[in-house]
């Protein structure tokens, strides 16, 4: 979780790899008028996000992911988390934190992206930093992608609680 431009997609992708469980691209679940109004630099409101988050919440329930899901979503604000948790109580939450000029140096460099620059200052005012919550993992995401990932695995298997040092990968495979 994080705002636009913290690194989710590659993240989500390089973790669900390392895990061996299902991605979902929250992006992908969007209403097609959400995608529009994005893309015109126009802020969603809570009532937008609604199906969205249901959507998102079905890919979470036990029965659609015994194994394991790894899904990319903002999830800016409590009640957004609360709502996905909803649907799985046991959810952890890694959020990808960082500054608004690093996450609008980001979004700028993201060519055809429906996403516009112009919302990241949005997202900055919306988001509620997951701070004391149970269940998230926060992490510096300027650090590089592997390190990110191996901090994540090592926290999903019961490691570190919060943002790790850098670690050596632990030999003879995942439990």
């Amino acid at each position: 979780m994080g705002v636009s431009g913290c690194g989710k997609s590659s993240v989500a992708q390089a973790c669900a790899q390392a895990l061996g469980w299902a991605l979902h691209e929250g992006d992908a679940y969007h209403a097609p008028e959400s995608i529009a109004k994005m893309r015109a630099g126009i802020a969603l409101t809570d009532a937008d996000r609604t199906g969205w988050l249901d959507r998102l919440a079905a890919l979470l329930a036990p029965q659609a992911a015994p194994q394991g899901v790894v899904l990319t979503c903002s999830a800016l604000r409590r009640k957004y988390r609360d709502r996905l948790r909803q649907a799985q109580p046991a959810l952890g939450f890694v959020f990808l934190q960082l500054d608004f000029e690093a996450a609008l140096a980001r979004v700028q460099a993201r060519p055809g992206h429906f996403f516009s620059p112009a919302l990241v200052a949005d997202q900055f005012a919306t988001l509620e930093p997951p701070v004391g919550e149970p269940g998230v993992l926060t992490l510096d995401a300027t650090r590089p992608v592997s390190e990110l990932v191996d901090a994540i695995v090592q926290w999903v298997h019961g490691g570190a609680s919060t943002a790790p040092q850098p670690t050596e990968p632990a030999s003879g495979g995942a439990a």
